[in-house]
């Protein structure tokens, strides 16, 4: 009787377990809605009730009092009985506050959006990109594309949602991976397939030694140009960061002390990745280095499960795949890098830096703190200082 019951119990829970994960695309989608439907923006000025939000928001009611519900039931809401006709009234989590509410200074809110939109697109045909074991954007999007990027920067919006979203993921991980090692001994940083510049701009902020250089293709550097102009400092001055054009598989690259990949390399097959490694090991200085960002598989592969769900969305929008340390390091070692070493900072992101030999590189004991690379059809490279 006793073993009926235990075996009763643990079906009950798997069962519960099971159910979890068929809905998980569910809660998904509420946090999507709530943000594209700006309720954490409302949510922020003040207690706000469905009928008086539905109201300004042209909304409709019922929806949006199931709406806010289910966000209250996620804990992205806080729900206080209300009384009379108006109902409860929801005010935002802690979580909500931080992470949702536009103009919040660790806002996620672009990233979630591009998530809710391509990648949420693309994973409706995992079955179909583990058959064909290829990008899913023609079936997504419409588009079909030899350069996944092509079909991320399919429009201007697309483009500076993607861009917006990584500029957020660096203002959570930036400062943890460029403090992972100490990046003072470079005094010419290069951060290839760089966005909006908001890594480069976090190095040379940290660095304020180092003189830090983005390299994009044209049609990202005029963007960031246009839509990312520097936040001032408390000084009233940014740190200088300059934009060069290219395409870091095409272009001369511009000689530096350190060369910064931050989730490029994740994006691209092996074969490419040492192709673009040697070309990384050809401009450097001697002495130079190599710093990437990603996120590493445990040995073996078996996990952690976020950065085993990223590998399949490599497989849906990219050519590539998240590694082990162990590939990263057969990876530089084929591109005649000498050392690889690799920091666990705190958060999803870890910090991998090879030497280029033949010198000496950055200390090895830095400190321990802690939307995928653009290239393209880049023709030749630009200089250009972010104002």
């Amino acid at each position: 009787m006793h073993r009926g019951r235990s075996a009763s119990a643990r079906q009950e829970r798997d069962f519960r377990a099971l159910m979890d994960l068929a809905h998980g695309f569910m809660a998904s989608q509420v946090l999507f809605a709530g943000c594209a439907l700006r309720v954490f923006d409302a949510a922020a000025l003040g207690p706000v009730d469905a009928a008086a939000l539905a109201r300004s928001s042209g909304l409709s009611p019922r929806g949006t009092r199931l709406l806010l519900d289910a966000c209250a039931g996620l804990g992205l809401l806080g729900r206080r009985r209300g009384a009379g006709p108006r109902g409860p009234a929801y005010t935002n989590s802690p979580l909500a506050s931080t992470f949702l509410v536009a103009g919040s200074p660790l806002s996620q809110r672009s990233l979630l959006l591009y998530l809710a939109g391509t990648t949420y697109l693309c994973w409706g045909h995992l079955a179909d990109g583990v058959r064909e074991g290829r990008s899913q954007y023609a079936r997504a999007v419409g588009v079909d594309a030899d350069d996944p990027f092509t079909a991320i920067y399919r429009s201007e919006a697309e483009r500076l949602l993607f861009m917006r979203g990584l500029q957020e993921t660096w203002s959570l991980c930036g400062g943890r991976v460029l403090t992972a090692f100490d990046l003072s001994p470079f005094r010419v940083i290069c951060d290839l397939g760089g966005g909006s510049g908001a890594l480069a701009r976090m190095a040379a902020r940290l660095y304020p030694g180092s003189e830090v250089t983005v390299f994009e293709t044209p049609d990202v550097v005029a963007a960031a140009r246009a839509h990312f102009p520097p936040p001032a400092d408390e000084d009233g001055a940014e740190p200088r960061v300059c934009f060069l054009s290219g395409d870091f598989f095409r272009s001369p690259l511009p000689p530096a002390d350190l060369y910064v990949l931050a989730r490029v390399l994740h994006d691209w097959a092996d074969a490419a990745c040492v192709e673009l490694l040697r070309r990384v090991r050809g401009a450097l200085r001697p002495g130079g280095a190599v710093l990437l960002v990603e996120s590493v598989l445990s040995p073996g592969g078996a996990g952690p499960t976020r950065t085993l769900l990223l590998s399949l969305t490599m497989l849906l929008q990219a050519r590539g795949r998240e590694r082990t340390e162990a590939e990263y390091r057969a990876l530089t070692a084929r591109a005649g890098f000498s050392r690889l070493r690799l920091r666990r900072p705190r958060g999803p992101y870890h910090a991998m830096m090879a030497a280029r030999g033949g010198g000496a590189g950055a200390r090895s004991d830095g400190g321990g703190g802690d939307a995928t690379s653009q290239t393209g059809s880049g023709t030749g490279s630009e200089v250009g200082a972010q104002d």
